[in-house]
């Protein structure tokens, strides 16, 4: 069986997915449309083919977490995680695949890495750079996952909540698509807490549409949903948040 075959099978009942040149797509192609110059970026295909090189770090840079690297967050993440088996993995906003490739590396037997996005550009970069055996990428709304409750054993979502419209939605989608005992993590945006900085913090926002979460905001939401061993670490503008589904 395929990659893309074993995707389909993950995908719900009544929903069809069509082949876009190596990866499936469930939406129609104006669907996803950037409304703000952050989300026009993610749908550039020069961004996209930059992305891991250039324009990953200069964000890295901007939310304050200088010289932690890509292979050092990949690290964390397989971590963080457990990424060490069978496991099935939804990496969603994958964008150029960096971290769905890595998480099919970390599995074997019968596990299974998906990489889900709503850009075009982004996914037909991943089917370039970051396809294997393991992996298969999806173009899916992230409010609205195609899978039944509890089918991933793992699920991230990386340096996207704060670019997405109704942020609280996804992770209302990333719990129910979460096995109980998986583990769910999300890196994002952060307040830095002073007051003097509230006023750059609204106004980068509203300039380039990047939300800026109050530093209780998500794991509050984790909370709503009965996560356990929820954990935060929050550096500059950033923070990683991790939980396990009880």
């Amino acid at each position: 069986m395929t990659p893309l075959e074993r995707l389909a099978d993950l995908i719900d009942e009544g929903r069809v997915p069509r082949d876009s040149g190596g990866y499936l797509d469930l939406l129609p192609p104006e669907t996803g449309k950037p409304a703000t110059l952050a989300q026009a970026a993610m749908h550039n295909p020069i961004v996209a083919a930059i992305y891991e090189r250039w324009w990953r770090p200069f964000g890295a840079a901007v939310l304050g977490l200088n010289g932690l690297g890509m292979d050092r967050e990949r690290r964390a993440a397989r971590k963080t995680l457990g990424l060490d088996g069978e496991q099935l993995v939804l990496d969603v906003a994958c964008g150029p695949g960096n971290f769905t490739h890595d998480y099919g590396e970390a599995l074997h037997g019968k596990g299974f890495a998906v990489g889900l996005d709503v850009s075009p550009p982004m996914l037909t970069r991943a089917v370039r750079d970051n396809s294997g055996e393991r992996v298969a990428y999806l173009r899916a709304d992230a409010r609205d996952l195609p899978f039944a409750d509890g089918t991933f054993d793992a699920v991230s979502c990386f340096a996207a909540l704060y670019l997405v419209p109704e942020p609280f939605r996804v992770i209302d989608e990333l719990v129910r698509v979460l096995a109980p005992g998986g583990r769910l993590a999300v890196l994002t945006s952060a307040r830095s807490g002073l007051g003097a900085l509230r006023l750059p913090e609204n106004l980068l926002g509203a300039t380039t549409g990047l939300r800026m979460f109050d530093r209780d905001e998500v794991t509050d939401v984790f909370d709503r949903h009965g996560m356990i061993d929820v954990r935060q670490r929050i550096t500059g503008f950033a923070q990683f948040v991790s939980a396990r589904k009880a």
